[in-house]
This record gives C-alpha cells, sequence and structure tokens, in this order.
C-alpha cells in the first residue's frame, strides 16, 4: 500500500493570497492527476474544530433512542440524523458501518429555495450545538469559495465563476460516526463510491482508513498532516468538466485490529451549487480528443434526487 503524501503534494491555501495562479495550477493539477488534494493553512480555525469535535463526540454517545427521536423518515437523510447501517453505496453489497448528522445552510424565511432545502433539526443536547456548527459552516464556505476559486483559474476561467453557481447553494456538513468494528466484520466502514456534489472538504482523516482508488487500479491511503484537509472533486464537478477533473472513487475501509475497538469521526463538507444551477460542460473542456459526455444539462437539484435514490437514501 503506497501513501499518497510521497506524491500528492500538501499545499497552503495562505499561499493563494500572494499568488493565485501558481496555487491554482498545484491545486488543480493535483484534481486533474488524482482527484484528490491535501490542503493546510486553510483558515478553519482549530479551537472551532476541537469545539466541533468535542460536541460531535457527546452527540453520538447520546442513547440511540434520544438520537433516533432526530431521524426524520422520508427525508432523505438531507437534516437531522441518519442512524447506523442506512446509507449503502451505489452497487455494494453491505450497508455502511457508520451513523450520521447533516446540518445545511440556514435560510431567511420565505427563501426561493425554502421548498427544497429543508430547515435544520437541532438536537437539544449537548449545549452550544447549533452555534458551533452554524459557525463552522460558514467557516467552511469560506475555504470552499476560495478553492472554487482556483479550480475556476485553473480551467481558464474568471476567478469568480463560481460565485453564483454556489450562492445559496444546498450544502451539507455531515457529523460522522463509525463505531468500533467486530474482528471479522465483513464489510467496509463505507464502501467504495464517488460523492455526488461539487468538491468535498474533509476534517479528520488523520485517522487511518480512507483510501483512493488510483488510474491503476490501486488503493491509496490518504493520510494527511494533523489538521490539514482532505479536498476532492464531486460528481457534479466532474459532469461539468467532462471528466477533465475526475471524481476519484474512494472508500473507508477497517481499521487494523489494534484499532477496531475505536470509533472514528470525520467531518466531510459537502459544497453544493444553488438548486437551480444547471450543470451544463464547460465549453473549454470540450475537444475532439475529449467530446461532451453530457450532451443533456440537468439541473443541481435533480441530479442531487437522482443520486440520493441511489445510494438509498431516498426511496423510489
Amino acid at each position: 500500500m503506497l501513501d499518497t503524501l510521497a506524491e500528492i503534494p500538501v499545499l497552503s491555501l495562505a499561499a493563494q493570497a500572494n499568488d493565485p495562479e501558481s496555487f491554482a495550477q498545484a491545486f488543480g493539477g493535483s484534481f486533474q492527476r488524482f482527484g484528490f488534494a491535501v490542503v493546510r493553512d486553510h483558515g478553519v480555525s482549530q479551537a472551532l474544530i476541537e469545539r466541533a469535535w468535542a460536541l460531535t463526540k457527546a452527540f453520538f454517545e447520546l442513547p440511540e433512542e434520544e438520537k433516533r427521536g432526530y431521524f426524520l423518515p422520508g427525508g432523505g437523510g438531507a437534516r437531522g440524523y441518519t442512524p447506523f447501517k442506512t446509507e449503502i453505496a451505489k452497487g455494494a453489497t453491505h450497508v455502511d458501518l457508520k451513523e450520521f448528522w447533516h446540518i445545511g445552510r440556514e435560510l431567511a424565511a420565505g427563501h426561493r429555495f425554502g421548498d427544497v432545502m429543508a430547515p435544520n433539526v437541532w438536537p437539544a443536547q449537548p449545549e452550544g450545538f447549533r452555534e458551533t456548527f452554524i459557525e463552522l459552516f460558514a467557516a467552511f464556505d469560506t475555504a470552499g469559495d476560495k478553492l472554487l476559486s482556483a479550480v475556476a483559474r485553473y480551467l481558464g476561467l474568471a476567478p469568480d465563476w463560481f460565485d453564483t453557481a454556489v450562492k445559496d447553494g444546498n450544502s451539507v456538513l455531515r457529523l460522522l460516526h463509525y463505531p468500533p468494528v467486530a474482528a471479522n466484520a465483513p464489510e467496509v466502514r463505507a464502501g467504495a463510491h464517488e460523492d455526488i456534489n461539487l468538491i468535498t472538504l474533509l476534517l479528520g482523516a488523520e485517522e487511518a482508513g480512507l483510501e483512493l482508488l488510483d488510474r491503476d487500479g490501486k488503493w491509496l491511503a490518504v493520510k494527511p498532516p494533523e489538521g490539514a484537509m482532505v479536498i476532492n472533486v464531486g460528481d457534479m464537478l466532474q459532469r461539468l468538466t467532462n471528466h477533465v477533473l475526475p471524481s476519484t472513487t474512494h472508500r473507508v475501509v477497517n481499521p487494523p485490529a489494534e484499532r477496531r475497538g475505536h470509533s472514528r469521526y470525520s467531518m466531510p463538507f459537502f459544497l453544493h451549487p444553488a438548486p437551480d444551477f444547471l450543470i451544463k460542460t464547460l465549453p473549454g473542456c470540450i475537444s475532439a480528443e475529449n467530446p461532451n459526455r453530457y450532451p443533456e444539462p440537468i439541473t443541481a437539484h435533480d441530479y442531487l434526487h437522482e443520486r440520493l435514490v441511489e445510494i438509498g437514501l431516498i426511496k423510489k
């Protein structure tokens, strides 16, 4: 098993301020080669992250009955709690060994997306949960905007090209808990899959388990430095760029025997465009060598719905 850090450079988002073009080339180049990038100095404060970890662990330690009180049947897992062994990767034979909580964008009353973006659900405890995760959502939003600006530059677009696409976007912050697993567990913690959204910003990959499927068919372990983010391309960005930027298959495998008694926590931020954003292949990503795979555009909302059905969060 190779360690991707031997090949994927660890980039500093702080460098973008002084030399945005160089950062864009390095970040976009990592995306085009691996579908993944590793970024430190991302601007999300360590104090906020530590507070969020503490609250995440405290919530998942609540009694099962109390947690299930925040499960919304028929809601597609969009908000609130999704119980253990609910989600399954497309084409997988085993459900994922995880439970999670979803936080979405807080919309003003009467917002035009209010009918397709559900209001948040907030638990009665632990104390400070709502305030902390609203703050963290905003911090992820800010980091995501900077990274999308780099993507735009890399693709030869205006640096602010994604601004209107993601304004009031249907992004989701997921708090993930993978409980301890049995020594002979046949499943993986999260089956091989691709993400649905534009890009994913992930905290918590320091605990071993995340692997990406490289071009040669080998699984590569992703192990970022402490506090760094792992960023990956989602299917919406892959479709938009006609696969110039690939949405790479990845999974979370069960830990080695000595770690199977430990929980694993992570916090992915799935950055989505606005529901009415039209995913239409960028002209600059179409060529004779790379003809348009997606002649029919689709809205982000319709695409998301199709995919949620595939992974079992919405029933047909």
